[in-house]
C-alpha cells in the first residue's frame, strides 16, 4: 500500500520570493535550500512573525525569515541559549546549584542562581572555561513538551524548587516545555539555537546579589551577567565599548575630580563638594537664564506639604508608595502585642478581598510565622496599603500607628506640579496672563527602592529644571513648539543628537475620561508632526494625569538617554478647580503643560560627565584656569594673575606649592583643567603667561591681556 501523498508547503521569503516543499519543512531545510552558508549561520526562524526553533516543522504555507546573529531576533535567541550554556557549566561545577530565571536582555543575559558557597567574581573565568568546553562539544539542543504532572515530578526529583514555583504559577492551559543539551535540561519556552557549537563569542561580566522574587525576606541568589555576540570581532568591539564606558563612569570620575561624595547615612543622596557645586550651579544658572529669556517666572515652593495637597492632586492615590510620608506628632510605635493584634485583624480580612489580591497576599505570607513579617507582607497588599494608610513599617519590624487627625500627615513633595496649581489658584486670572510660565528648581524627594539606586541616575533627593505652563487650548501647538526649540538648544550645545521621540499614551491606571485623553494625545501628536519630528507611539506609558513626549538623545558612545519630557495635562487643573476669565467674560479651565529640559539635575550631570569623560569644555569646567608658579619667588605674580582672572569672572585657581612644575602640570591634567598658565621670571617681567591647553598642549607665551581676551571668549555659553 503506497504512503499518502504529502501536501506541498509554500514558503514566502522576506524578498517576496517563494519556495515550495513537499510536506512539513523546517527552517534549517529552508535555509539549506538557499545556501549552505545560511544553513550554518541559522539560529532560529520566524514563521508568520512567531520566532521558533530552526528545527520546528512548518506544516502549512507561511512567511518565513531565517534568523542569524546579524539580526536582533537572532541575537536574542543566541543570548537566550547562552544563559543555558552558562547554567549547564555552573551545574557541572556546582552540582547542587539551583536555577531560578535567566532571560536575555538588550545587551546580554543574566541568570539568578543559588550555590553554596555563592558564585564570586573570581569564579567567572572557570565558568567561562567550562562554557567553552560545552560549546566545543556541539551538543544538540532539543525541545520537549511535558504535562504539568510530568514537569512537577521531573523538577522535584532534581530539587529545583524555583522551577517548581514557576510551574505552579503557570495558567492551567499553559504549554510547558523543556530544552535539553547533553546532561542538562531546563524549564524554558525557547526558542534556542540548534546546538551549543553555535555559541561562539561570549563573556561573563559580573556577579551581584539578588533575592528570590525580589523579596529581601526570601532566598538570596547570585545574579551572573554576561553577553554574547555572533562573532569574536563584535564581542571585542563591545568589550572595548564597556571599557570606554567604564573610563567615563560618572561615579568614578565624580570621586576622582572631587565633584561629589556619598555616605551610608544618606542613601540615595549625594554630598556636592566644591567643584561639583560649581558645576551644579553653572548648569542651574544657565537654565535660569534660558527660562528668563523665554518669559518664565521662577518660583520656590516648600518641600513639605500636608497630605491634603496630594489627595487633591491624585498623587496620594497613584504615587504614595513612592513618596516619603511623615506622620504628625500624634503617632505611636507599636509594641509586640499591638503588632500581633493588627496582624490578626488584617489576616482575618484577607478572605473578603478580591480573589487576585487574596492569592497574592497568601503567596507573600507563605512560610512566615513571625507576626512582624506577616504584618509587613499584609501592608504591602494593594487594598490594605490604601485602607490602612495610617499604619506603616517605619523600618524592618518597627510599625508606627498614626492616631491623630488626617491633617497631621505630611509628605515630602515628589514633584512641583501640585504646588504650582496652588500658585495659579491663589488669585483671579485673566486670559491676558496666558500662557503663564512658572519654573521651579526646588528640592524633590522620591522613595526609590534601594535596589534601584544607581549613582546620580536614580536618587532619592534631587532638583529638576521643572516648569508648568498654564494656557488656553488654542495655545497648545505654539507653546509646545517653543518648548521643543528649548530642548534642541540645550542638547545641541552639549554635542548630543536626538535619536528618538516617543509619544506615551494613556496608562491602565489613569485619571480622567477617555475623551480628555484622546484630546490631549491628539494635541501632542499634532505638535510633534508640526515640528517634523519622527516619533514612536509608546502605548500605556503616559503619566497618570496625561500623555507625554519623551526625548531620547545619543551620546558620543552612541548610548541612548531619555532626557527632556513634555506632558499635557487636563486633570490637575480640573482637580484644583483652576479657572481664568476668557475674553467673553466666561470662566474657562486652563490646560497645563508639564515640562523639564534637563530632567533632574543629578541625572543630567551624570550624562554630562560621561559625555565629556570629565574633560568639560571651558564654559562648563568647574575650574577653567590654573596658574602654576615655577617657584616660591613667583607666588606673588601667580596670585596677581589669578586675581585678575577672577575679576573677569573666570573660575581660576593657583597652585602655589613647592612641587616641581612638572608635577603641578600633571596634577592639573589629571583634574582636567582646560588651561594651565605657567609663570616664572620671564613671564613676571613681561607681564605674560606661558599657556598650556589641556587638549592642544603648549600654546606659547601670551601677555596677560591676550590670554584674558581668549578665555573671556570661551568662559561662558548660553543655550
Amino acid at each position: 500500500m503506497s504512503a499518502p501523498a504529502l501536501s506541498p508547503v509554500v514558503i514566502t521569503l522576506p524578498d517576496g520570493s517563494k519556495k515550495e516543499f513537499e510536506g512539513p519543512v523546517t527552517g534549517l531545510e529552508v535555509a539549506s535550500s538557499i545556501s549552505e552558508g545560511l544553513a550554518r549561520a541559522a539560529l532560529a526562524v520566524t514563521v508568520n512573525g512567531q520566532t521558533l526553533d530552526a528545527s520546528a516543522p512548518i506544516t502549512e504555507d507561511a512567511e518565513v525569515t531565517i534568523l542569524t546573529a546579524r539580526q536582533p531576533g537572532g541575537l536574542e535567541v543566541l543570548r537566550h541559549s547562552c544563559t543555558h550554556l552558562m547554567a549547564q557549566a555552573v551545574k557541572r561545577l556546582w552540582p547542587g546549584a539551583m536555577l531560578e530565571d535567566g532571560p536575555p536582555t538588550e545587551d546580554g543575559f543574566w541568570y539568578d542562581i543559588r550555590t553554596e558557597p555563592p558564585i564570586a567574581a573570581e569564579d567567572l573565568p572557570k565558568i567561562e572555561k567550562e562554557m567553552q568546553k560545552i560549546a566545543g562539544e556541539k551538543l544538540p539542543i532539543s525541545r520537549a513538551e511535558l504535562s504539568r504532572e510530568e514537569a512537577i515530578e521531573f523538577f522535584k526529583q532534581r530539587s529545583e524548587k524555583y522551577k517548581l514555583h514557576i510551574i505552579e504559577k503557570l495558567p492551567d492551559d499553559a504549554v510547558i516545555s523543556t530544552y535539553t543539551q547533553g546532561e542538562f535540561t531546563d524549564l524554558c519556552r525557547g526558542p534556542h539555537v540548534p546546538h551549543t557549537g553555535a555559541i561562539k563569542a561570549f563573556k561573563l561580566l559580573s556577579v551581584a546579589g539578588a533575592y528570590w522574587q525580589g523579596d529581601p525576606s526570601k532566598d538570596q541568589l547570585t545574579r551572573v551577567r554576561g553577553t554574547a555576540f555572533g562573532d569574536k570581532k563584535e564581542l571585542k568591539e563591545y568589550l572595548n565599548f564597556l571599557e570606554e564606558a567604564k573610563k567615563r563612569d560618572h561615579r568614578r570620575l565624580g570621586k576622582e575630580l572631587g565633584l561629589f561624595m556619598t555616605h551610608e547615612w544618606a542613601p540615595g543622596t549625594f554630598i556636592w563638594l566644591g567643584r561639583g557645586k560649581t558645576l551644579y550651579d553653572t548648569l542651574r544658572r544657565m537654565s535660569t537664564d534660558l527660562h528668563r529669556a523665554e518669559g518664565y517666572q521662577e518660583v520656590f515652593t516648600p518641600m513639605l506639604f500636608k497630605k491634603d495637597l496630594f489627595e487633591t492632586s491624585g498623587h496620594w492615590k497613584h504615587y504614595r508608595d513612592d513618596m516619603f510620608i511623615i506622620p504628625g506628632q500624634e503617632a505611636t510605635t507599636l509594641e509586640d502585642d499591638g503588632i500581633t493584634e493588627w496582624e490578626q485583624r488584617l489576616s482575618a480580612e484577607v478572605a473578603g478581598l478580591p480573589e487576585h489580591e487574596q492569592k497574592r497576599l497568601n503567596e507573600s505570607l507563605e512560610g512566615k510565622t513571625d507576626p512582624k513579617e506577616r504584618l509587613a507582607a499584609l501592608l504591602q497588599g494593594e487594598t490594605f496599603n490604601t485602607r490602612y494608610w495610617n499604619l506603616f513599617e517605619k523600618k524592618p519590624g518597627e510599625f508606627v500607628l498614626m492616631t491623630g487627625a488626617d491633617r497631621e500627615v505630611y509628605g515630602l513633595k515628589p514633584m512641583n506640579c501640585p504646588s504650582h496649581m496652588l500658585i495659579f489658584r491663589d488669585r483671579r486670572r485673566s486670559y491676558r496672563e496666558l500662557p503663564l510660565r512658572i519654573s521651579d528648581q526646588g528640592v524633590l524627594h522620591r522613595n526609590e527602592a534601594t535596589g534601584t539606586l544607581g549613582g546620580l541616575t536614580r536618587v532619592r533627593q534631587f532638583c529638576q529644571d521643572d516648569a508648568h505652563i498654564f494656557l488656553a487650548e488654542n495655545m497648545i501647538a505654539e507653546e509646545i513648539t517653543r518648548v521643543i526649540g528649548m530642548v534642541r538648544r540645550v542638547y545641541t550645545a552639549l554635542g548630543m543628537e536626538f535619536s528618538e521621540v516617543f509619544l506615551s499614551t494613556r496608562p491602565e491606571k489613569a485619571m480622567g475620561t477617555r475623551e480628555q485623553w484622546n484630546t490631549a494625545e491628539a494635541a501632542l501628536r499634532q505638535a510633534i508632526e508640526a515640528n517634523r519630528m519622527d516619533y514612536t507611539v509608546s502605548e500605556g506609558d503616559g503619566a497618570f494625569y496625561g500623555p507625554k513626549i519623551d526625548f531620547i538623545v545619543r551620546d558620543v558612545l552612541k548610548r541612548e538617554w531619555q532626557v527632556a519630557t513634555i506632558q499635557l495635562d487636563y486633570q490637575l487643573p480640573a482637580r484644583f478647580g483652576l479657572k481664568y476669565t476668557a475674553p467673553d467674560g466666561s470662566e474657562q479651565m486652563p490646560v497645563v503643560v508639564h515640562r523639564a529640559l534637563y530632567g533632574s539635575f543629578e541625572r543630567f550631570i551624570a550624562i554630562v560627565i560621561e559625555q565629556f569623560a570629565g574633560a568639560f569644555p571651558t564654559w562648563l569646567a568647574p575650574e577653567q584656569v590654573r596658574v602654576l608658579s615655577i617657584s616660591e619667588k613667583y607666588v606673588d605674580y601667580a596670585v596677581e594673575v589669578r586675581d585678575t582672572l577672577l575679576g573677569d569672572g573666570v573660575r581660576a585657581e593657583a597652585d602655589l606649592g613647592d612641587d616641581k612644575i612638572g608635577a603641578k602640570i600633571r596634577d592639573a591634567q589629571l583634574q582636567k583643567v582646560p588651561y594651565m598658565l605657567i609663570v616664572g621670571e620671564k613671564e613676571r617681567d613681561a607681564k605674560s603667561v606661558a599657556v598650556r591647553s589641556r587638549s592642544e598642549g603648549e600654546l606659547g607665551v601670551l601677555t596677560v591681556d591676550e590670554f584674558r581676551e581668549r578665555i573671556n571668549a570661551e568662559k561662558e555659553i548660553r543655550f
